[in-house]
């Protein structure tokens, strides 16, 4: 028996994926302890996860889901710059509170987020060996690697890789402060100074959502990462799902079923729900519009869609004809392990990059904010839905998926990790 200390954001995208890691190790009798400020700790109350809280006095309960509120609002470089400030006033709350934490829950291990990375430094602090999740898209870097922000194509060719290298030297740039953070902390903890970015990322095992075949082709990931497909609960559904909540069934009429939904965070765009909705006016579908928060006051649309605050997830998602998204990971992953095609309109971080590579399988398209209106929107979805490439793709992916071992693949990978405290060896990429 291990006792595991899980650190991911408070966002319900990588709260998901890590409860249904920490759901599946507590089923094999460890001990799994999920650390998060109350706001984090409100969405999994529901679920038999052990839990500690931290940052109540930086993060007191309301504040988190109001800042991601205003996150919804903001596209690109702004959407960007608003994550990396608030990821530095959560490491600098890490920081100071959860060495202490961590040592009263007697924690032997550390399963930390890769968007959390700044717990490597608490962990080697600590002395306790820790496992990368990367639940969103990884962002290892590599020359022939566009960086995570960007919706560029990937390419080998000399000037792609001078873009790439600049590309990257501009995200270091905008994320100088919160990394500057890190390493005054290790220089006060006396700790060996990070040579690169990628030194936060676990020397055990690294362990990643993303099927290989979706990602863009890599060369010097370590042996002991591994990718593993969707981290989905045995049970087929997300532990923060909210699937007591209504839902009209009996409404669905039998036409081709277009589900939309930009997440739980890029939600609060009215006017994307809006051009949605105009789009499939003249489509003979049906259209279904979950706005991402149980709590979100009703919208009126044109065409008559069915529109819920918050929809059960996976159950429409399976039968649906294309599903319309901001290209968050989940929302990807989901449609891809259910063989359902999709168009994604990205909005900010690193949905670009998802977005980028759902391209480059053929299993949807991509269509940028500056390009959307009603018309390319309508060709986008109607291409989808009467192309069957985009739906063979689709169906592809979902055997990957099914066949890569999902969650408990995963607590294999930790289990041994844990075991050995060292290096998990196997196939570079596997």
């Amino acid at each position: 028996m291990t006792r595991f200390g899980i650190f991911c954001p408070a966002a319900i995208g990588h709260l998901n994926p890590m409860c249904a890691i920490a759901l599946e190790l507590q089923r094999r009798g460890h001990i799994v302890i999920l650390f998060g400020v109350p706001d984090a700790l409100d969405k999994v109350s529901s679920l038999n996860i052990a839990t500690q809280e931290i940052g109540t006095s930086d993060y007191p309960k309301g504040s988190v889901d109001s800042a991601y509120r205003t996150l919804g609002k903001l596209t690109g470089k702004a959407g960007l710059q608003f994550s990396i400030d608030f990821f530095k006033r959560e490491t600098q709350m890490f920081f100071r509170e959860t060495p202490q934490a961590i040592r009263q829950a007697d924690i032997d291990v550390l399963v930390i987020d890769q968007i959390s990375s700044s717990m490597a430094t608490v962990a080697d602090y600590l002395g306790l060996p820790f496992i990368t999740v990367c639940n969103a898209m990884l962002i290892n870097r590599e020359p022939a690697v566009p960086p995570y922000s960007t919706h560029w194509a990937y390419s080998t060719t000399p000037w792609a890789r001078v873009r790439n290298r600049l590309g990257n030297a501009l995200v270091d740039y905008l994320t100088r402060d919160l990394w500057q953070v890190t390493v005054e902390q290790r220089r006060e903890w006396n700790l060996p100074p990070y040579q690169k970015r990628g030194d936060a990322y676990s020397p055990l095992a690294q362990v990643c959502q993303l099927p290989e075949a979706f990602d863009f082709p890599r060369e010097h990931l370590p042996d002991h990462f591994h990718y593993i497909g969707r981290f989905q609960d045995p049970s087929g559904t997300e532990p923060i799902s909210f699937d007591n909540t209504d839902f009209p069934f009996e409404r669905l009429n039998g036409k081709p079923l277009i589900y939309a939904s930009l997440g739980t965070l890029q939600n609060q765009r009215p006017e994307i729900f809006e051009c949605i909705a105009k789009s499939c006016l003249p489509l003979d579908v049906q259209l279904v519009i979950s706005l991402g928060n149980p709590k979100a006051p009703i919208i009126e649309l044109p065409g008559n869609p069915i529109i819920v605050p918050f929809a059960p997830h996976q159950k429409l998602i399976e039968r649906s004809k294309v599903v319309v998204t901001h290209a968050g990971m989940n929302t990807v992953l989901t449609a891809l392990g259910c063989g359902v095609p999709l168009v994604a309109i990205p909005i900010t971080n690193e949905q670009p990059g998802i977005a980028s590579r759902l391209a480059r399988t053929k299993a949807g398209k991509m269509l940028k904010l500056s390009q959307l209106s009603e018309m390319s929107l309508r060709t986008a979805i109607t291409e989808v839905l009467s192309e069957s490439s985009y739906r063979n793709n689709a169906k592809k992916m979902q055997r990957i998926i099914q066949e890569l071992g999902g969650v408990d693949r995963v607590a294999d990978i930790i289990e041994k990790a844990a075991q050995t405290r060292q290096p998990v060896t196997g196939q570079s990429g596997s």
